[in-house]
């Protein structure tokens, strides 16, 4: 049996965290969320993280948040996006890069969740029909043909990206210089259905993923990676133990 030692051994060579596996270029990035299937921004969990791979020195250490970003590597997240990799916002509100075979993972949970946050509310089912009949649309177009401001706006789509069901892109114009977004339905963002299952095996399937991607990761966090707390059994490790994917290590879960 592998024990914990050898796992995390594992893990800090997969996860590049140790400053001689640092990434160098952006394509090395990409060839790591390649190769984990997704990656968080920052440091919050077991998951990997693109910025913990970089080594590299804070943009300015004495100065929290964005301060402690990599100094010149840290648009390659962004850049990540750019290059049509999908930024989640479902791990618990937090950025997540995805691959194309996680977003199969995901895409049972993210239609579950259209259909039913435009069920529960009014307002939301006006902006995610709104985005169905006019495509993915600007910030400020969808201020404008909905009648809202910037702050109503962002009270309305917050929770519908954080559940999947909405996904926001970022784009920069040079002239005259600006940051803004679009937003599109899931549906937009993913028009193919990836398979015809349910939301609980799509998240068991996911949290595999998960684990497979951080290598091992302690069994008491595994249930706050992702938003959909809706979803999750009290016997959902023990059923994926039972089934052989998952492994039980010292408090710790690995792929089996």
């Amino acid at each position: 049996m592998t024990t914990l030692a050898e796992l995390e051994e594992r893990r800090a060579y997969e996860c590049r965290l140790t400053p001689d596996r640092a990434l160098a270029s952006l394509d090395e990035a990409e060839e790591f969320l390649l190769d984990r299937g997704l990656l968080t921004r920052t440091v919050d969990s077991a998951l990997p993280s693109l910025f913990e791979a970089c080594h590299e020195e804070p943009y300015a250490r004495e100065s929290p948040g964005f301060g402690q970003w990599p100094a010149t590597k840290f648009p390659w997240f962004g850049q990540l996006g750019a290059r049509g990799r999908l930024i989640l916002a479902v791990h618990r509100g937090k950025s997540l890069l995805v691959t194309d075979e996680i977003a199969e993972l995901l895409d049972p949970i993210c239609r579950a969740e259209l259909a039913r946050l435009e069920a529960q509310d009014e307002d939301w089912a006006r902006l995610l029909r709104h985005l169905a009949d006019a495509g993915p649309s600007e910030l400020e177009d969808l201020q404008t043909e909905l009648g809202l401001t910037p702050k109503e706006l962002k009270s309305l789509r917050s929770p519908l990206e954080r559940c999947g069901a909405v996904v926001a892109r970022s784009i920069v114009y040079e002239d005259p210089h600006r940051h803004t977004s679009i937003l599109l339905r899931w549906d937009q963002a993913h028009p193919e259905p990836s398979r015809p299952t349910e939301p609980r095996p799509a998240l068991r399937d996911l949290l595999c993923a998960g684990v497979r991607a951080a290598v091992v990761a302690p069994e008491g966090e595994v249930s706050r990676w992702f938003s959909w707390h809706w979803y999750w059994d009290a016997d959902l490790v023990d059923e994926l133990i039972a089934s052989g994917r998952l492994g039980r290590v010292d408090g710790h879960l690995a792929a089996a």
